[in-house]
């Protein structure tokens, strides 16, 4: 089994999380202006990621630029890390690998705790990716346990590249927004990432 096998039902069994769903967990976050240059950016690939329609185009063109754009309003105090194996607990199915991940080292050639936010790219609804994305979050929380790291919360993404849907795991209490966050709200998109990194979600 990997991240990639669970559903949001089989992910909230398996581990006994208690879930809430809101469209106020992240209602409240300051929306950040994006760059001149993601705007552009973003004018010209996402048609071109929507026609193309595929996870890979829509990682590449879209969800790969926001989080590079979050990596800037950081300063590059923080990581990125795309499509590698993160192989946490094989025995119970927390494998595979991630398309996204986000960690608050400022080293880029190498993982380190904490990692901080998960970002799973889908090709047309994020919310079938919401079981693989908590499994990668649950995957977070053990390896940061593991690296004696308290981070009190491992954020989430499902993403389509133009819809965003967003979670927060505390604990065994997961909440999902069950707002879907529009590309054409890329403030808003930015402001609650930018909180995910700051532990302010």
């Amino acid at each position: 089994m990997s991240y990639s096998s669970f559903t949001l039902e089989e992910v909230l069994i398996a581990f006994q999380l208690e879930i809430v769903e809101s469209v106020d967990i992240f209602a409240n976050i300051a929306p950040i202006a994006p760059s001149a240059e993601l705007i552009v950016e973003l004018a010209k690939k996402v048609p071109v990621a929507a026609a193309v329609n595929t996870e890979k185009a829509r990682s590449e063109l879209i969800v790969a630029n926001i989080l590079i754009e979050l990596r800037e309003k950081f300063e590059r105090r923080i990581s990125l890390f795309s499509g590698i194996d993160f192989n946490v607990d094989a025995e119970n199915g927390l494998v595979g690998v991630c398309d996204f991940l986000i960690s608050l080292s400022p080293m880029q050639s190498l993982l380190r705790a904490p990692v901080i936010v998960l970002v799973e790219a889908k090709k047309e609804d994020p919310t079938p990716g919401l079981g693989q994305c908590v499994a990668e979050m649950l995957a977070a929380q053990r390896f940061n346990a593991q690296k004696g790291n308290d981070i009190p919360c491992v954020y989430g993404a499902a993403t389509t590249g133009t819809e965003w849907k967003f979670l927060k795991l505390k604990g065994n209490h997961l909440s999902i927004d069950i707002t879907v966050y529009q590309i054409a709200q890329c403030d808003k998109i930015l402001g609650i990432l930018a909180s995910m990194v700051e532990q302010k979600a």
